[in-house]
Order: structure tokens, then sequence, then C-alpha cells
């Protein structure tokens, strides 16, 4: 195993009705004026965000709301939050929403409270040295940025999808009632499963050494979240497969599932950026379209990790040689994704990048991960145009 650092500080408040909690917990922390930040009209409809209101109002704290994310969240709309919440003296953010929402109000954090073009946390010219304290009511189970310490925005200006990773960042408590996620269409909850698991196998699929209890955390989460991700296909209203689903994407992204590891991967993540940041897809789906192709790229490197989760994630029999295993591991986890609707190439996503368009993506990625990614296999600039080009 390797030497590690794991550090969560967000308060957990899980359950029924935990969203009518917002109000005591924001007055719990000292601050005085609230910015609400949120996605479209889905939280205004079902009543979450009247719910929200009441509760802040019964303990006395003021607000104002900015509403408008959209997946693969916009920097135009956190510059205009920074502009909104100092106009308005906020102390406070609130996202009420999934991932795209909590990373919009993790960028407006920054620009809160640093001097300068926030843009430049994301294309790592600097370091934040602080951020605007964030509270969220998650309405979607995907990217754990709850309780991570990651955020990513997408620049209009060139349509280049960035990264962030700093633990002041880490929200200060996170609200996660399972009942806010049923009225999600099917898309979006099995994109949101796609993630989860991606989180974890990020973490993974690593060639420098492992810790075996992290290893067995792991393990138990990609199958939970692979036998829930098919009950919630037929019971999309099942509160227990919801709570199972809501609280995995919480541990897989929070740090846990790589402790111990010898370094994260995150390839198929750079690499993903590029084509929803350029084509503006599901992050999720675009995942699933590419690890496949990653995989079989990747696996010779790291094939004892391969074999590994395709005998205890996969479920694949210990017969054959490890490189048979493990590409019926591969071969299953595909199968897994398009039985609950993910596309398992460019084809399935319904895009066409040119030959232009890949060489473009796998510079633009290159150039994001400072020359090279990767865990598995170390990836380089041809490495990824590769993977792009067996994705098709």
């Amino acid at each position: 195993m390797n030497n590690f650092k794991y550090f969560t500080p967000t308060k957990v408040i899980f359950g029924r009705g935990t969203e009518n909690q917002a109000g005591a917990l924001v007055k719990e922390t000292g601050c005085k004026k609230v910015l609400i930040h949120y996605g479209k009209g889905s939280v205004e409809k079902s009543g979450l965000l009247g719910r929200i209101k009441a509760s802040l109002e019964a303990e006395q704290i003021a607000y104002t709301e900015l509403g408008g994310v959209v997946p693969n969240p916009r920097l135009s709309l956190v510059y205009e939050g920074i502009e909104l919440s100092k106009k308005e003296g906020v102390d406070f953010i609130l996202a009420i929403g999934g991932g795209s929402v909590i990373d919009s109000a993790k960028a407006i954090g920054y620009g809160m409270v640093n001097s300068g073009n926030v843009w430049d946390f994301y294309a790592h010219e600097r370091e934040a040295s602080a951020c605007m304290p964030v509270g969220v009511v998650l309405t979607l189970a995907a990217t754990g940025s709850e309780m991570s310490s990651s955020s990513v925005i997408t620049n209009e200006t060139g349509w280049s999808k960035r990264g962030y990773n700093n633990n002041l960042s880490r929200p200060v408590f996170a609200i996660m009632n399972p009942e806010l996620t049923m009225t999600l269409p099917p898309f979006q909850t099995e994109c949101g499963c796609t993630d989860i698991l991606m989180h974890t196998m990020e973490r993974y699929f690593t060639s420098a050494g492992n810790m075996e209890i992290t290893d067995g955390i792991a393990e138990a989460l990609m199958r939970t979240v692979i036998s829930n991700a098919r009950i919630l296909l037929d019971e999309p209203e099942n509160y227990n497969a919801r709570a199972e689903v809501m609280w995995a994407g919480s541990l897989s992204h929070n740090g846990l599932t790589g402790c111990g590891n010898g370094g994260d991967d995150f390839a198929t993540h750079g690499l993903e950026h590029e084509v929803s940041g350029l084509f503006d897809v599901a992050h999720g789906a675009g995942l699933a379209a590419l690890w496949g192709s990653w995989a079989r790229y990747v696996h010779k490197d790291c094939l004892p990790r391969f074999y590994r989760f395709a005998v205890n994630v996969m479920g694949i029999a210990d017969k054959g040689s490890l490189e048979e295993i493990a590409l019926k591991g591969i071969e299953a986890m595909e199968i897994f994704f398009r039985s609950i609707g993910m596309p398992t190439s460019f084809h399935d996503l319904e895009i066409e990048p040119t030959e232009q368009e890949m060489k473009l993506m796998a510079k633009k990625c290159s150039t994001a991960a400072g020359g090279r990614k990767g865990s598995a296999k170390v990836l380089y600039e041809a490495d990824m145009l590769a993977i792009y080009e067996m994705a098709r």
C-alpha cells in the first residue's frame, strides 16, 4: 500500500424530509445571507425551492437566488453569480441540484473571495487561497461533488471543459434525501450511476500498489451500484435503491475508494471532458462511450487489476488466462452499460467526430493534463488520439 491523506469535512444529513433542515444548518455556520443556486424549472415546480426558502425564512436568514445552471455548467453564469453575490452581500452559497449546480456554486465561491479571474484556477495558472462556504441539497446522485474537492466548468470561449480540485471547496454540509431523485428521467438516473462507477474505477485501476481493504470497499460499491441501477430501470420510486445509489455517489468521490492506492487514473474523465466540452453530451453517457476503448487500450499494462475486477465485480468465472478473463470483464461491463441505456461508442452517443476534431480533443486533453495522464497506463497525446479512434 501507499501513504495517503484522507479529508472529509462535510456534514451529511441523510434521509426523508431532510431538506427542511437547510435553514438551521446555514444558521449553524453564522452566515447571514445566502445565494440559492439551482438549475431550471424542476426545482421550482416540485416545490423544493419553496421548502428551502421557507426553511431559511424560519431562521430569519436573508437570501437571493440565481437559477439557470445547465449540464456542463458554464463560466458565463459563474461570472454572473459572482457579480450578483458581491452586489447582494452574500456570505454563503446553497446549491440545490446535482453536480453541475454544485460545481457552479464552488466556482462562484472561489470567485467571491479571490482576486482576478476565477477561470485561472480551472486553467491551472494559480491556486485559490479561499472559497466562500457552500452547502448542498442534492437532487441527483452522480458526481459526488457534494463531498468532494472537485468542480468542473465549461468555458464557452473555445469550449474548454476543465476541472479544479481544492479541499477549500468541500461543502460544509450535504443534505441527501433520496426521494428528491425519484422524478429524474431514467437516462439521467443511469448516467448518474455510470459516473459513480467511473469515479470508483478511476481509483481502482492503478499500477502502483493497492490496499486490500480499499479494494474491498471499492468492489462492494461497484457491485451495489450495478445491482441498484438495474432495479431503478423498473422501479424508479424504489427508495432503498435510490438511497444505495445516492450514498455510493458520495463515497465514490470523497477520496475513500482511493486510500492507499498508487495514484488516481482519471484518464477516461480527461478524455470525456473534451468530448462533452465540444459536443455538449451528458457526462455519464460520454464516459460509458469511451470506457471500453480505454480499457482495451490499457488492460495489458494493468492486467492483475482488470483480472480482479472481472472476477470480483463482474462475476466472471476464474477460468482461462489472466488476459482472457480481463477481456471478458471489460465486455461484461459494456453489456451492463448497454442494458441500462448507456452508449459504448461515439456512434451510440450519436456523435461523429471528424479526424480533425479527434486530433483537437487529444491535443486539448494532453495540454490540460500537462502532457500525460493516467495510472493504469500513462497516456500521451498519441495514445489519447488512438483511444478516440477506437471509440468510433
